[in-house]
């Protein structure tokens, strides 16, 4: 679980993450939706709550299952992995031989790692390194969480709405995959033609990757998924935040690239990530009406919430009660 990592590691995570989040809220929501955000978010998380609670929900299931269902994978043993190379081959192999070597060598990227390198006495090559694994950590935690913020802080609530059920979607099916297939990422089959880059150059990462995946859960590629998501989602709401847009995209498709730069996933993995997301989001939209509603779950929601209501008024009278008995006794 991420909060059996490293207290410095969190702190260092929460800080950045919440540093890109304050920067962006401000420029892109801007201080207008965050102030109307504000005066109503009791209203508004009321309005989407039960999305909130099935995507908790589902979180909470997917940690269990990754937990528990590996030993579920292995006996069904379905392995993929050489059907996985045999389709793409050393591709990853060559984009982290290429990225590490030949693009260094580009006019304008030598001059701009040169000048890098100059300041802070980094190489080229760990500068590249650097900066996906920058992307991988960092850019994709800002990138799934930004759009809570900037979907609630809209006057109409459809659109976080659908996030939820997107990324409810997507680890839904990214964890039955995960069960049903057994997969090894490059840096695991292939090594020492690809490297473990990030793992390599800054090693408390594998602590983070390893509280949430492991070695055999590589397709599709979550962080592909929930990467493109957004940047679908961001095209619908180009409108609202046209920045977003251009930055969401960016961030994804550096997530995109990253996940294979670093040996984690392979090109098929990624592909059928942004396959997942284009199913997460066809099905939110399938279970939900023209507003974002989905009757269905605000139904079990509310009865949930008064059932658990009605649980705790009882709880109070019975405790009420006691305490009348108890005085009542010490009196006599």
């Amino acid at each position: 679980m991420i909060l059996s990592l490293p207290l410095g590691l969190l702190r260092q995570i929460v800080l950045v993450v919440g540093a890109l989040l304050l920067f962006f809220s401000l420029t892109i929501i801007g201080i207008g939706r965050l102030g109307r955000l504000r005066r109503n978010l009791v209203s508004r998380l009321e309005a989407v709550y039960p999305y909130i609670l099935l995507l908790a929900i589902v979180l909470v299931i997917n940690s269990l299952v990754r937990t528990y269902g590996e030993i579920l994978s292995w006996l069904l043993d379905w392995q993929v992995t050489g059907a996985i190379y045999s389709i793409e081959g050393d591709l990853v192999a060559n984009l982290q031989a290429y990225l590490t070597g030949g693009f260094l060598t580009l006019p304008g990227v030598a001059q701009l790692t040169a000048s890098v390198q100059e300041y802070t006495g980094v190489v080229p090559a760990d500068q590249v390194i650097a900066f996906f694994s920058f992307i991988y950590v960092y850019g994709y935690v800002f990138l799934m969480v930004f759009p809570f913020v900037a979907y609630l802080a809209k006057d109409r609530m459809g659109s976080f709405r659908t996030l939820m059920l997107a990324y409810a979607f997507n680890y839904t099916i990214g964890v039955l995959c995960y069960v049903l297939f057994i997969s090894y990422g490059p840096r695991n089959l292939l090594y020492p033609e690809v490297q473990s880059l990030m793992y390599e150059w800054w090693p408390r990462s594998q602590i983070l990757t390893g509280e949430i995946n492991t070695n055999t859960n590589v397709f599709p590629s979550l962080h592909s998924s929930i990467a493109a998501t957004v940047a679908l989602l961001a095209y619908r709401t180009r409108d609202t935040y046209p920045a977003w847009l251009y930055i969401s995209t960016s961030i994804a498709l550096g997530v995109l690239v990253a996940t294979m730069f670093l040996g984690i996933h392979w090109g098929v993995d990624v592909v059928a990530g942004v396959g997942l997301a284009v199913v997460s989001i066809v099905l939110a939209d399938k279970v939900t009406d023209e507003n974002g509603e989905n009757a269905w779950l605000n139904r079990v929601a509310e009865r949930a919430v008064s059932a658990l209501d009605r649980r705790l008024r009882l709880t109070r009278e019975w405790f009420s009660n006691l305490r009348s008995e108890e005085t009542d006794s010490q009196s006599r």
